[in-house]
């Protein structure tokens, strides 16, 4: 018991050691530097599907929020980074047939486009999601199981933000 303790607690301390002596930062680290300051999130909604483009504002929100800290403004001029968000496109499809022929399986996949503009510079990229989720037997699928769908689709592809906020960084220097 004496032995395992003690590897455990070497072990606990080269890991420590090993992140913070060799400079790790982690990527929501630079895409802090990148996003200082006040951010405001300018949603561009498609006529088409503006109930889901709403989806897409708020979850943009929550991630800047929870995982960069930043501090979100509701009026363009106070903000000194400014994010377009706009959801391109949805798509819904089979995966797959029960044994009577009825699709069962989907995959909601959301194709967003974000761009980021400061004082220092302007970046934009496209990211996507998608979500698999199953449907009751010989039923279709509901206005309510397609929003949930579209809704984890954009979230899962929002989370992708954070590391092409990064990533750009490095690509600067």
């Amino acid at each position: 018991m004496k032995l395992s303790q003690l590897l455990f607690s070497f072990l606990l301390i080269f890991v420590i050691t090993g992140l913070t002596a060799c400079g790790y930062k982690p990527t929501s680290h630079y895409a802090k530097e990148q996003l200082k300051g006040k951010i405001f999130v300018n949603l561009i909604i498609d006529l088409k599907d503006p109930r889901n483009a709403v989806l897409i504002k708020d979850a943009m929100n929550e991630i800047l929020v929870h995982r960069l800290d930043s501090k979100i403004v509701y009026d363009r001029k106070l903000a000194d980074t400014i994010m377009d968000v706009e959801l391109k496109s949805v798509s819904m499809n089979v995966l797959q047939d029960d044994e009577a022929g009825y699709n069962k399986l989907y995959k909601a996949v959301a194709n967003i486009y974000v761009k980021y503009t400061n004082k220092i510079e302007s970046r934009s990229f496209n990211v996507s999601g998608d979500y698999d989720f199953s449907i009751d037997d010989g039923s279709s699928i509901t206005d309510t199981k397609r929003f949930e769908a579209i809704k984890n689709a954009s979230t899962e592809a929002l989370e992708e933000v954070i590391s092409k906020i990064a990533v750009n960084s490095f690509k600067k220097n």
